[in-house]
């Protein structure tokens, strides 16, 4: 029996995708503060699985983890209802923003506020890594080694590679089972790709955006850190659509505002085809996502506790934190250009370290505030 109703998760998530800010890593420890530590609705285990499953498969993490969460109890109709209440209160916002800035013509304070977001969200990741990689590495050398391993590739290659992945998860299977039973077992990990067919539409346009954020959506690994680039080289350079300022304006609304990252082709889908173009971009991007984790869920959930299954996903977890952990380095590197960003950053992970009386909403509140006033301060004319 559940120990939570689904419109308890759904709520949840819906809570969830409204206030909380800092990209997948700070979405994915606030689901495991919440749902494990603090509500008891979840196992660790059922967590582990669930981040593994995510990061083997292509799309946003966060959001791929919250359907898995929905579908440990509530199976499709949990997944289906969780995943639509994390994304849409951030999709709502987005909508709203692209509007007001084709509306006005641009937003100029939108650099200001960004600039003490941006630096505040980089504490707010940093804090949540540290608890992520506290809970599910533990005092296992060897996980600690594929942790440090894949933090500095991420920081060096400033992406995330599946192949590196399904590496991480061999290496304890291999060690704590030597192959030499292998080719006798039934039960092996396999995640076939599959195409994603273009939502029928009669304008020219609305099905280009339907199979380039498809494509994105389907074969773009690395959640929010790896499609950025994928989403410029299609957006800007390819159809042209954005001009490289309004691209970085719309990462930076997807910044600014609570939820996946990732809903920043929601704003691009509405500068190019407004409401429409948003829905269109949204659902072609998230879909895929949805099916990669609803379609192999059931066998994790059925064989994940295995010996051998638990070790490879053992392995994908410990590489996927050590991703989380080299993320925080490359966002860092970009956001905290300068003395008052470096403040911010630090002032909100030391507060978030020492007490948990402030929440993170009024964190980043603070910093945009700080950040409005300050920047014109410090930016060149």
């Amino acid at each position: 029996m559940s120990p939570y109703r689904l419109k308890d998760l759904v709520f949840y998530f819906l809570r969830l995708g409204s206030l909380v800010f800092g990209g997948p890593v700070a979405l994915i420890g606030a689901m495991h503060r919440d749902l494990i530590e603090n509500k008891k609705w979840l196992t660790e285990e059922d967590y582990k699985e669930g981040l593994a499953l995510a990061q083997l498969a292509p799309g946003p993490l966060a959001a791929q983890l919250a359907i898995y969460i929905g579908f440990v109890h509530y199976r499709f109709l949990g997944a289906t209802l969780t995943g639509i209440a994390f994304v849409l209160p951030s999709f709502v916002m987005v909508v709203f923003l692209g509007w007001a800035y084709k509306l006005y013509g641009g937003l100029p304070w939108m650099q200001a506020v960004f600039y003490g977001v941006g630096a505040s969200v980089i504490g707010i990741i940093a804090h949540s890594a540290i608890n992520l990689t506290k809970k599910t590495i533990g005092k296992d050398k060897l996980l600690w080694l594929i942790t440090i391993f894949m933090a500095v590739v991420t920081v060096v290659t400033e992406s995330e590679n599946l192949w590196f992945f399904l590496a991480a998860g061999f290496v304890p299977l291999v060690i704590k089972f030597p192959p030499k039973n292998w080719f006798g077992s039934k039960k092996m990990i396999a995640l076939a790709p599959f195409w994603i067919g273009n939502p029928a539409a009669t304008d020219e346009t609305l099905l280009k955006i339907a199979a380039f954020f498809a494509k994105a959506g389907t074969f773009v690994f690395g959640s929010g850190l790896a499609i950025v680039p994928f989403l410029y080289g299609g957006v800007v350079k390819e159809y042209q659509w954005l001009d490289a300022g309004q691209f970085l304006d719309a990462v930076a609304v997807a910044m600014i505002t609570p939820g996946p990252i990732l809903i920043t082709v929601a704003f691009i889908g509405f500068l190019v085809a407004g409401f429409t173009g948003a829905s269109v971009a949204a659902l072609a991007t998230f879909l895929p996502c949805y099916l990669f984790t609803v379609i192999p869920a059931p066998y994790f959930k059925k064989h994940g506790k295995r010996p051998k299954i638990a070790a490879f996903v053992s392995g994908v977890t410990a590489a996927a934190t050590g991703a989380i952990a080299g993320a925080v380095i490359v966002l860092g590197r970009r956001s905290l250009a300068d003395i008052p960003t470096l403040a911010i950053c630090l002032a909100t992970f030391v507060i978030l370290r020492t007490t948990k009386k402030i929440p993170e909403p009024i964190l980043v509140l603070i910093a945009a505030l700080v950040g409005f006033f300050v920047y014109p301060m410090v930016s060149h004319p």
